[in-house]
């Protein structure tokens, strides 16, 4: 019954949005097409991608900390894009090491333009939830991410349209990026995205968010979100919602992202396993709280300068807090202070990333997310991502 529902409402909002209004009218280095702009004529097509390296230096690896570091290959990546009068299409197939999870999509979809204002995306598509393109501007994200609530992609369609101050989107998605179509087959890690994984799955979810432009450069929003958990074991269905506030505000040179969000999972599980929820990104997983508040704080100033190639520092400061109300689970905390180098297609950033209780920086790896370690400490980790866009 309760899937019914959920395919109902969720279906019944995506089919009748286009018909309640008429409309009026990121990667920002990695993307020359902008979705609701209608090209004409011929077809374009752009073939681009990435090679991205890493420096690492992480506090907690005593033997890396010891050689002074490793570097090597991050990944890269290739990209599609088409466009031809109404239609669009867009793909992004990424390669990392066989320990990250390997190669696999990023994101796949087509886009039918309606007008300047109002486009249709069907295929694995971002999630309209909080800030997007990024709550953060540094190269780790921050906190949401991990946790599937920041750059998500989802199997399904997302409806979106732009009247005068107003901006909609409404989303459907049937599940997470499959893999494997077997009857239980768990979700397979091997993903960019963090995605129900282990014992779960998600799927049926609708997706909610509108936006107010106070003014160019200054956007407030609110964002929801509803959908199913099936449980592999008990073949039963359980329940999962989101609700977020967010704003994106530009003062000249100065980006302020700021994010508040709360979570839950009603898992249809055995009681032992209801306390968290198995996630899965890079080839590996974690536990994660069955229910927490996320708050985010991002800044960013970039400041244009003439050093020979080099045309732009964005200097940032991103601060996120995980706050776990059940009762024994320690709250987790991310930082990052950093700077993002533009020297035409070669980017790189340049960041000191701190957590605690974070499985990305520290060694709390399977807990950290979840239940958490009181006796945690922060560690730290010197970044250095060096890319070349193409």
């Amino acid at each position: 019954m309760v899937i019914r529902l959920q395919l109902i409402c969720c279906l019944t909002l995506f089919t009748l949005s286009p018909l309640l209004v008429k409309a009026q009218e990121n990667d920002s280095t990695k993307n020359d097409f902008i979705p609701g702009h209608l090209p004409s004529g011929k077809p374009i097509i752009r073939i681009g991608g990435a090679l991205r390296f890493n420096y690492n230096l992480s506090s907690w690896k005593k033997e890396q900390v010891a050689r002074g570091g490793d570097f090597g290959l991050d990944m890269f990546r290739i990209n599609a894009d088409v466009s031809y009068q109404k239609l669009e299409f867009h793909a992004e197939y990424r390669f990392y090491a066989k320990s990250s999870g390997g190669s696999f999509l990023k994101h796949g979809y087509a886009t039918y333009n309606f007008n300047d204002s109002t486009y249709l995306e069907g295929g694995l598509v971002q999630n309209p939830f909080g800030n997007t393109t990024y709550n953060s501007h540094n190269w780790f994200f921050n906190l949401p991410y991990y946790v599937g609530f920041e750059d998500k992609f989802s199997m399904g369609f997302k409806f979106h349209q732009q009247r005068k101050s107003w901006s909609y989107d409404l989303a459907f998605f049937k599940n997470a990026m499959e893999l494997d179509f077997g009857d239980k087959t768990q979700t397979d890690p091997s993903r960019y995205s963090y995605d129900v994984a282990g014992r779960n799955k998600e799927l049926n979810q609708g997706n909610i968010k509108t936006e107010y432009m106070l003014s160019p450069g200054k956007k407030i929003g609110v964002s929801a979100m509803l959908g199913g958990v099936y449980n592999i074991p008990t073949g039963r269905m359980g329940a999962r919602w989101a609700a977020a506030a967010h704003t994106d505000l530009n003062f000249g040179k100065l980006n302020v992202k700021l994010q508040s969000m709360y979570y839950q999972y009603n898992l249809a599980d055995s009681a032992q396993h209801k306390d968290a929820v198995e996630l899965g990104a890079y080839g590996a997983t974690y536990s994660v709280a069955q229910r927490a508040f996320l708050h985010t704080a991002s800044f960013a100033y970039t400041q244009p300068v003439h050093m020979g190639p080099v045309t732009a520092l964005t200097f940032y400061e991103n601060f996120s807090y995980m706050d776990k109300p059940q009762h024994g689970f320690t709250d987790s905390q991310m930082n990052v202070t950093g700077c993002m180098v533009s020297a035409g297609n070669l980017v790189t950033y340049i960041d000191w990333a701190s957590g605690r209780n974070q499985p990305w920086l520290g060694p709390e790896w399977q807990q950290g997310l979840s239940t958490g370690n009181p006796d945690a400490q922060w560690h730290s980790r010197f970044n250095i991502n060096f890319g070349y866009y193409f």
